[in-house]
């Protein structure tokens, strides 16, 4: 068994062990509201202006499509993986980082396939691979539609001049602080809705539908983005809160366990000095 000394210091470890598991859960806690807030506002309005271009998209014809729309065969495939800046948030950025191996090694074999890197431990993860085409880390210092809006319109341009045949999304959906989705998204190009030929019958135009999908797709590709970071933000601050409220209950049970073993150990220590006290008073009266 331990001393005495050894199981204080351990003691006095896991405490401050701790404190610091508790303040990180209690900071968390604090940022998720916030960007549960965000991601709960802009979402339905995201998903609605996403869900009327992609049927407006289908009723085009293949000459009046948009740029954004043109389906190519896919020799070149981007993977936009959208992780944190940092670690203690349990497996939120491993998931994320095993599903990009899963689709490079199972879904694109036969394809070449870059990286862009949405937070550090993305870069991190595929760095050595040579095949990381910008990192975009610092985006999450500022989060901003504008900031967002940038990195998107690279994109954009990066598929219409045909460096890529496909861009896809990597991210954990928010669900809520306990459970985050690994969602994979299709970005470039746009997909159309199937069954969407009554468009017509829904919407008047003013001005034509090809000039509005023209003005409208890239703000709704922007949006798209800005909704997937927006949503592995919240998720990020979820899984760390949850990560870091396990981490405290463990570290509270193990001191109390470290304060049990001090004081057996305490009380054994105190009992053999008594034995050895009685034993020298039965040796002075013999």
């Amino acid at each position: 068994m331990a001393n005495l000394k050894e199981i204080r210091n351990r003691i006095s470890s896991v405490s401050s062990t701790m404190q610091i598991t508790s303040a990180m859960k209690m900071v968390s806690a604090a940022k998720l509201k916030k960007a549960q807030d965000a991601i709960t506002a802009m979402r339905p309005y995201a998903d609605k202006l996403t869900e009327l271009l992609q049927s407006l998209s289908a009723t085009l014809d293949a000459d009046s499509g948009s740029k954004f729309s043109t389906q190519r065969e896919v020799k070149k495939v981007l993977i936009v993986a959208i992780t944190s800046n940092r670690g203690l948030c349990g497996a939120f950025n491993s998931n994320i980082i095993k599903e990009v191996i899963r689709l490079t090694k199972e879904t694109y074999t036969n394809q070449e396939v870059s990286y862009l890197a949405i937070g550090k431990k993305t870069n991190d993860a595929f760095k050595k691979t040579g095949k990381i085409t910008a990192n975009h880390s610092t985006v999450f210092d500022d989060l901003t539609f504008d900031n967002v809006a940038e990195i998107a319109q690279s994109i954009m341009d990066k598929f219409v001049e045909g460096e890529f045949d496909k861009v896809e999304l990597v991210y954990n959906r928010f669900k809520n602080a306990a459970t985050q989705i690994v969602t994979t998204e299709q970005f470039l190009p746009i997909v159309p809705v199937e069954g969407a030929s009554n468009t017509n019958a829904d919407y008047i135009f003013e001005p034509s539908k090809v000039e509005i999908v023209e003005q409208l797709i890239p703000k709704s590709l922007k949006t798209q983005l800005y909704k997937a970071v927006r949503d592995s933000f919240a998720s990020e601050h979820g899984a760390r809160m949850t990560a870091m409220h396990k981490a405290t209950d463990n570290a509270t049970e193990l001191r109390d366990q470290l304060k049990l073993t001090y004081n057996k150990a305490r009380q054994a220590a105190i009992t053999n000095e008594i034995l050895e006290i009685v034993g020298g008073a039965e040796a002075l009266n013999n």
